[in-house]
């Protein structure tokens, strides 16, 4: 966890974060948007819209390849707050027969795109596609693909119902130690595998615990560029940077 200094105008970056997703969530109608979880970020997003007293649809994407630590943590974050998580899962042909052609560890010699595709991309692209904005808890600091992350973008890699997705990003501008600051001071939950040195935390074969000197994304993808951390979900990030 992070113990570096909070930001000065740490009240100034809650009180925005909140006002866009009023804003965000007040502009669309319920069935229309939703918040996107899986981590430290996205449960201090899901805190915040508590904290408004507004609702927002929630759903995680789970690979089939997630630590137990995490399965457990979406049950707890479930019961805490009292709310739905939608579980968004590929479909069991694309992973059958990737898994009979290539073996279930094809992503360290491949890159970890085709497996991310079918595990994450395309289930997600399902989904976006019956809204019309999501809601993430990407920010600049996460890694060099992320550094000029806007708080509000067109989705320029998927399609939702209509066309055109919008896609919010309230804590852009919060770095680490600010999500530690807040995730403490307001008691939130948060996954067990961050108090033995994950930091950024995926699917468990392609997820290590970070050294104190290393970047949160390093135990991500370890094999591969730092310029190619992304997974697909948000390859817009590798399109800006291009």
């Amino acid at each position: 966890m992070n113990t570096a200094t909070v930001a000065k105008d740490f009240g100034l970056l809650v009180s925005q974060s909140k006002e866009l997703l009023s804003t965000a969530l007040s502009d669309y109608a319920q069935d229309k948007i939703a918040l996107s979880f899986s981590g430290a970020e996205d449960v201090v997003l899901i805190d915040l819209v508590c904290k408004l007293g507004l609702q927002c649809k929630v759903f995680s994407l789970d690979t089939g390849r997630l630590h137990p630590e995490t399965y457990r943590y979406l049950e707890t974050v479930r019961n805490h707050y009292g709310l739905t998580i939608e579980l968004v899962m590929p479909e069991p042909g694309e992973v059958n027969q990737l898994v009979r052609q290539k073996g279930l560890f094809s992503f360290l010699t491949d890159g970890h795109g085709e497996c991310c595709e079918m595990r994450k991309i395309n289930p997600l692209r399902r989904k976006l596609s019956e809204l019309d904005a999501w809601i993430t808890g990407q920010r600049m600091d996460q890694s060099v693909t992320r550094a000029n992350l806007p708080s509000t973008q067109v989705d320029e890699v998927f399609q939702g119902a209509n066309g055109t997705l919008y896609k919010f990003n309230p804590l852009s501008a919060w770095r680490s130690a600010d999500i530690w600051h807040y995730i403490r001071t307001n008691n939130t939950p948060f996954n067990p595998l961050h108090s033995r040195g994950f930091v950024s935390i995926g699917c468990e074969p392609c997820t290590r615990p970070v050294a104190p000197h290393e970047h949160e994304r390093a135990g991500r993808w370890w094999w591969e560029l730092e310029t190619q951390k992304e997974c697909g979900l948000h390859s817009q990030n590798l399109i800006a940077r291009g």
